[in-house]
Order: structure tokens, then C-alpha cells, then sequence
């Protein structure tokens, strides 16, 4: 059994593809793309794969993570390609490799997002003052409820640039198995401290990172 590991993009419709879709959208591309794919025992056989992180609803990517084992060794360029050749738009397999770091080693992800808004100025300024508060309280949907959380220890803001009519923000977030947040927090707490109308365009993520800042392979 070889274990393989697929990044893919998912752009332009394929954002509006849920979680819960884009397991039985794989299934569908496993078995058109004929590849020789390692099946679960049991009473129910289906093709293993599983991916490394939840991506929101609306949310694009360049760095969506898939893990999967072949029965058999096929090139990794052509396990790409086979894939590539029955996605649906807006997905693409952009590399295959084996498997090298386990999934608890994913520590957090870069994500890149606008706020467009008709008073540019205001926003960042808004943005700049929520940026140097102590902390950004906001609540957060958990398995056990509803909690409020700070956000503020675990957010590194790497860029916050005014272009045009938007506020464009690249920012570290933690992701894996312990803590996961995305822009939207950060989003909802921005609409807490300040009346200036704002909407997010072009979330995307850029990277799925461990906790030294390296992608993880």
C-alpha cells in the first residue's frame, strides 16, 4: 500500500462546494479516474481518503490537503493528471507526493481576504484600533456551545494594506486538531467595534502551515 498525499486548488464555483459535498464529489472523481485506490474492509468497502482541514463554505483555496494509499505504484505525475482529467471546474490537483508529516503536525493556516466598504479610510482606521486593542473577545460556535474567546494570542496579522476601495489583510490563524479559526471571527469582531459598512471578498487560503511557519508536506 503507498500512501499519498494530493494538494488541490478549489476556485471560482467550486467554493460553493461544502465539506460534506466534496466527500461525495471525490468518491465520484476516485472511481471516473480509475486509479487503483486502496478500499476499506468491512461489510460497506468504500475508497479511504480524508482531507486535512475543513474549508468554509464560500472560501477559496490554493493548498486544500487529501490523503489517500494506492494498492498499486503509479507515477505521481500521472495520479495528478488522471485526477485533473475528472475534476470538476474549479478544482486541480497541483501536487502528489508520498506522505511525509502526520496531520497533528498542521499548527496553522494563512488566509488572505478584502473588506470592501465605500469609506476606505475609516475602515483601516477601524481595523488599526481593533488591531492594538489588548484583546478581541468575540463568541465562537464549540462542540459544547457557544464560548467567547480571545483571538488576539493566536492571530498574526502579516500584512493590512488599504487598496483602492477595500482593506486587503493576509493574517496567521490556528488550525489542526486542537484550535481552529478563520477570518470570520476576526471579520465579526471588526462589525462589533464600528458602524462603517464592510463586506469580505476573496477569502482565500494560501498555506496550511506547522507551528515553525513551514508548509506542511
Amino acid at each position: 500500500m503507498i500512501r499519498v498525499r494530493a494538494t488541490f486548488e478549489k476556485k471560482g464555483r467550486a467554493k460553493y462546494i461544502s465539506h460534506l459535498d466534496l466527500n461525495r464529489c471525490m468518491l465520484r472523481t476516485f472511481r471516473r479516474s480509475r486509479l487503483p485506490i486502496w478500499y476499506t474492509e468491512g461489510f460497506n468497502p468504500h475508497p479511504y481518503y480524508s482531507f486535512a482541514l475543513a474549508l468554509s463554505l464560500g472560501f477559496e483555496s490554493s493548498c486544500e490537503i487529501m490523503d489517500f494509499n494506492l494498492n498499486e505504484d503509479v507515477p505521481f505525475d500521472e495520479v495528478r493528471d488522471r485526477l485533473n482529467a475528472v475534476m470538476p471546474e474549479g478544482m486541480r490537483v497541483v501536487k502528489v507526493a508520498e506522505q511525509v508529516q502526520k496531520i497533528t503536525a498542521i499548527a496553522k493556516a494563512e488566509y488572505a481576504f478584502s473588506l470592501v466598504s465605500d469609506d476606505t479610510d475609516g475602515l483601516f482606521e477601524a481595523v488599526q484600533n481593533l488591531l492594538a486593542q489588548p484583546e478581541i473577545l468575540i463568541e465562537k460556535k464549540t462542540k459544547k456551545g457557544i464560548k467567547t474567546v480571545d483571538i488576539k494570542p493566536d492571530m498574526e496579522v502579516l500584512s493590512c494594506e488599504k487598496n483602492g476601495n477595500s482593506v486587503d489583510i493576509s493574517m496567521h490563524l490556528p488550525a489542526g486538531t486542537q484550535t481552529n479559526y478563520n477570518p470570520t471571527l476576526f471579520m465579526e469582531a471588526l462589525k462589533l467595534t464600528t458602524e462603517i459598512q464592510f463586506e469580505p471578498e476573496n477569502i482565500r487560503r494560501m498555506a496550511i502551515l506547522c507551528a515553525d511557519n513551514t508548509v506542511f508536506a
